[in-house]
Order: C-alpha cells, then structure tokens, then sequence
C-alpha cells in the first residue's frame, strides 16, 4: 500500500533551509550545506549522481523509486516545479487554495479541494509506489490532517542557527514517531520514522 513519505534533510537545531531563502536562493545562506551527504564521493550513474556509501545510496533510491510528489505550492514555486520532471516524470501534486493562471511544463497537478484530496490523488497516481513530499508547510498540513505516514530525516552535523524550521506552528498535542530504521552515512545521520496517530 502507498505511503507518503517526508525525505528532509535537517540541520541538528531543526532547519531545512539557511537564512534568506529565496527563489533565487531555495537552499537560503549556506543551505545546500543540508544536502551534501546526498553527494558524498558521488559517481555519476546516468544522468544521476549517487553516494558512494551504502547508507546514502539505499535512502536515494528509495527516493527516486517514489511514484508521485506532493509539494507545497511555495517549495514549488521556489524551484519552478523541478520542470516539471522531479524524477522520472512522476506526477507532481500540489495543494492550493488557487490554481495558477499559467500552465507548467510536465505533469504538475494544483488541487484545490483539501490537503486530504491532494495525497489520496497522489497515491492513486502512484500506484504501489510511496508518494514522496516536499515542503515544511505542507509536512504540517499532513501531520494535522494525519495523512502522513512516514519521516525519512537525514540528519545533517551542523548547526544553523537561523532559517527555516520544518516543524514549527504545530501545536502543542503530542505525535509519537516510532522509529523504524537508523543508517549511518559519512555526513548524515539517516533516521526513519513511522507517524503514529
């Protein structure tokens, strides 16, 4: 069965983003810093680039093996929604108030009828494939409305300070995460989590 799955790569204080993030600076100041583990020793494997350790290639593949993308409509519009083509030409869902007036190269899908509608749209296009996520806003929308199912956090050594935090404005109700996988990679702790609501 489907699973939506967060892959975020976050700072040890909690940030996924540097100071200043922009659309003309996604990452923010020093931000690709977070994604470094994801091209440790890379090797070129087509046109993707792989770790060359046996942690970070099981976590990318798992990525890259999603058959769907739901992205908040801000990570989306920072990054002009990847061309259309995160990875493979999987659809790409994204949950608005309001669709845009243009249109977007690929399969770029705006739902306006409720987070809930968007991921149960996402894993239908997925199949038997899990759907992956993106976005801080939208990771909580999805912890609220109790439609996410699992965290993929790598875990980066450094400290921000500043920038954006991926799980701030949730409230103060607890929800236990049981953990289910730890991998270590040379420049990240990868840590899985199953929501338990």
């Amino acid at each position: 069965m489907s699973k939506l799955v967060l892959y975020m790569s976050m700072s040890l204080d909690g940030f996924i983003a540097g100071p200043g993030d922009a659309p003309d600076n996604p990452f923010g100041t020093n931000g690709q810093r977070l994604h470094d583990w994801a091209f440790h020793g890379a090797q070129a494997a087509g046109h993707s680039v792989r770790p060359d350790d046996e942690a970070g290639r099981t976590v990318l593949d798992e990525l890259m093996a999603t058959g769907a993308v739901v992205t908040g409509r801000r990570t989306g519009d920072f990054v002009d929604y990847w061309g259309g083509d995160h990875h493979d030409g999987v659809p790409i869902f994204v949950p608005t108030h309001q669709g845009p007036d243009g249109t977007h190269a690929g399969d770029v899908r705006f739902v306006t009828d409720g987070i809930e509608s968007c991921v149960e749209q996402a894993k239908a296009a997925a199949g038997d494939r899990d759907v992956m996520l993106h976005g801080a806003y939208t990771t909580r929308e999805c912890l609220l409305a109790r439609v996410l199912d699992v965290l993929e956090i790598q875990l980066v050594p450094v400290l921000f300070g500043q920038g954006r935090r991926l799980f701030d404005g949730l409230p103060p109700d607890h929800i236990e995460l049981d953990p289910v996988r730890k991998l270590e990679s040379p420049g990240a702790l990868l840590l899985r989590y199953e929501v338990k609501y």
